[in-house]
């Protein structure tokens, strides 16, 4: 029987990974640790109210096999600032733990966003690619780091294996990760001439794919996502063709540098090439190793996308609705493109 430690076991995607390992031949007991008390309630979950970067964690790790980790810095509670330094230091503490305890197995969330959005980027990218996260957004360059820690541990450990994985966009009915509500905040901006495909994954396959990891035998990095992807119109049509203001890249990019500096929306520094520029991956390594996703990118985006106001208006209602909605937005932008111009002057 084995003892499994989650962190982020309050998350959306650790809720879930502990109540399916919950219920799992040969796990006797899930050690679930989060800053949040809300935790999934199950006669073999133990709860662990710890903070990560401050709290001793060998006494709680004591007896585990595996560890799988998940906890992230990124949240709405971290808009306008860099959560960055938090979460490094956190695997940092996280896998020194590990390595006092004798943990024999360790399974880490990254992000496909590692790979960057690079005009450069093949379709699909697999686990050969190398590691190039845009430089200027700190989530892809912290999960790189993070995965630069599980490599160096691994190397000093190698009779211990670690897993990576790599999600593309996760969503679902009623939650969403911090990268989609990112890229939701930026949709209302089209920045540069690109429309890229793009991929949507259902929580529910991501945590079947971070269960599998844990009691499968993987080893190394796999990217999770759906089969394929959608088209950008596809894609628009799906979201209600909500109204859109095309930008130059550069503008673009200072409004949403400007929007989040000052907690207007969360559009991160950085992000804007991942909305130029494909980043498509392929998941063949995982479903060689055995895993399936139930949902479609075109499923796990409808699931994870309340329904717009318009979707049972007719064509002469949405061509209104659609008018109104392009006035508002280009002056909401209109607004925000002044007062960042009045920022520059000022700053000069």
């Amino acid at each position: 029987m084995e003892t499994l430690i989650v962190t982020g076991a309050a998350g959306s995607i650790g809720t879930r990974v502990c109540k399916t390992l919950a219920e799992t031949d040969g796990v006797a007991a899930i050690l679930a640790i989060d800053t949040r008390p809300e935790m999934p309630n199950h006669r073999r979950v133990y709860h662990h109210q710890l903070d990560l970067q401050t709290d001793d964690l060998k006494p709680v790790f004591e007896g585990a096999n595996s560890l799988i980790h998940l906890a992230t810095s990124f949240g709405p509670s971290s808009d306008g600032m860099d959560a960055g330094g938090a979460e490094i230091d956190a695997t940092r503490r996280v896998f020194e733990a590990a390595s006092a305890v004798g943990i024999k197995k360790i399974v880490l969330l990254s992000s496909a966003m590692v790979y960057g959005a690079w005009p450069t980027n093949e379709i699909p990218i697999t686990e050969n690619a190398d590691i190039n996260p845009n430089p200027d957004f700190s989530f892809a360059s912290v999960k790189t780091e993070i995965e630069n820690i599980a490599t160096e541990w691994k190397s000093k450990h190698p009779n211990a294996e670690v897993v990576i994985l790599r999600p593309t966009t996760a969503l679902a009915k009623g939650q969403i990760s911090w990268v989609a509500r990112s890229l939701k905040a930026s949709a209302i901006i089209d920045a540069g001439d690109n429309d890229p495909p793009a991929q949507f994954l259902h929580l529910d396959d991501l945590a079947s794919a971070v269960c599998l990891a844990s009691r499968g035998e993987l080893s190394g990095p796999y990217n999770v996502a759906p089969d394929g992807y959608i088209e950008a119109e596809v894609c628009k049509e799906l979201s209600g063709r909500i109204p859109r203001l095309r930008l130059k890249e550069e503008m673009a990019d200072k409004l949403g540098r400007f929007s989040w500096r000052y907690k207007i929306a969360p559009t991160p520094p950085g992000l804007t090439p991942y909305t130029m520029h494909p980043w498509i991956i392929s998941n063949q390594r995982l479903k060689d190793a055995g895993w399936q996703p139930d949902y479609t990118n075109a499923e796990a985006y409808i699931d994870g996308t309340p329904a717009k106001p318009w979707s049972n208006m007719n064509a002469k209602q949405r061509q209104r609705a659609s008018l109104i909605g392009a006035i508002l937005v280009g002056g909401l932008i209109t607004f925000l493109i002044s007062r960042l111009i009045q920022h520059l002057r000022d700053e000069n």
